[in-house]
């Protein structure tokens, strides 16, 4: 997958600024895909040489004119053939888990145990903000409802794997860290 698949993604839900873009990728894609802002811009513009998406002017009166963006039928047409080719399997890249892995050996559990407590602290921060994303999206009604009656359920489901994702991380973190704290506590005699 590339970047353009997540532009062209977050541009389904109706057109948007570069910022504008910036702020719905950082809400709803950027936990399954990391990009600069600048990354952004740059295949934006690439997206716009290749006819996938359109760009107007907006101008304003108190700040600087702006571009808002949409998705050109081209642009749909490579969303769904990228929606219709088979997805690769993720592939897990975590700095975390190699040090935990080695941590038998390189011997400083307190740098463990602190990295941990970050980890869990920035996981409960984001799924906070998830929740309020879903009381966003659903307002009011329940997930079935809005399940079933929803025009489009994809930024629920994905909203769903980041917190699931995040509740997995807040519970593997307080695993590692009661084994560690443990495993520091003198044997009883």
């Amino acid at each position: 997958m590339s970047l353009r698949h997540a532009l062209l993604a977050a541009l389904s839900q109706g057109e948007a600024s570069g910022y504008e873009l910036a702020k719905r990728f950082d809400v709803a894609v950027a936990d399954y895909w990391t990009a600069t802002p600048q990354q952004l811009y740059r295949d934006l513009e690439r997206l716009e040489q290749d006819g996938l998406v359109e760009a107007r002017v907006v101008e304003q009166t108190r700040r600087p004119n702006k571009r808002v963006f949409t998705m050109t039928d081209a642009g749909l047409a490579e969303l769904r053939a990228f929606g219709e080719r088979p997805s690769k399997p993720p592939a897990m890249r975590d700095e975390f888990l190699v040090k935990v892995q080695a941590s038998d050996r390189t011997g400083d559990p307190a740098a463990i145990l602190e990295a941990a407590r970050a980890r869990e602290a920035r996981s409960r921060e984001k799924l906070a903000r998830y929740d309020q994303l879903r009381d966003r999206l659903l307002e009011g009604r329940s997930e079935e409802d809005y399940l079933r009656d929803s025009d489009e359920v994809g930024p629920y489901l994905t909203l769903m794997a980041g917190r699931m994702y995040e509740q997995l991380n807040i519970d593997w973190t307080a695993t590692v860290i009661a084994t560690i704290t443990h495993r520091q506590e003198p044997a009883a005699g």
